[in-house]
């Protein structure tokens, strides 16, 4: 198999596994359990060919705890993906979104369309949406 991963950290993000086609084969928010979204990850790890996390910086007027914990997650999440040996690569929003053509400015209402018209059988919600894009973006830098 060959898998893709999209990874958009933070409370409020999720993990986003496509096949090779670009069909979504699983999805996990990073709302649940570090335990859970570990286990998930190397379920696929062994079939992931390359991922994309995400490259998050502290926003300005966020919160010294909100920037804490958004980091925290990125640590997290990268952590998983050189323990579980899966290659991959940090991306800027704004560079994902332009690649995808969605430049969103900030509103999570452009990119949960641009997911919903690239999946039009999958359940879009604003906590998928851009790790949905994301991998999308990982597929076709390989393919």
């Amino acid at each position: 198999m060959s898998f893709f991963m999209g990874i958009d950290p933070g409370y409020s993000g999720a993990v986003v596994v496509l096949d090779y086609k670009g069909r979504i084969v699983d999805c996990i928010r990073l709302s649940e359990t570090e335990h859970d979204v570990s286990e998930f990850i190397a379920e696929y790890a062994s079939d992931v060919t390359f991922a994309i996390l995400e490259k998050v910086n502290a926003m300005p007027r966020q919160g010294v705890s909100s920037t804490f914990k958004f980091g925290t997650s990125y640590g997290f999440c990268r952590a998983l993906l050189v323990c579980h040996r899966i290659r991959f690569e940090t991306t800027t929003p704004g560079m994902w979104q332009k690649t995808m053509g969605c430049m969103s400015k900030g509103d999570k209402k452009v990119t949960k369309a641009a997911a919903q018209r690239l999946f039009p059988e999958e359940k879009v919600v604003h906590a998928t949406a851009d790790a949905m894009l994301i991998a999308e973006y990982a597929r076709r830098k390989v393919v």
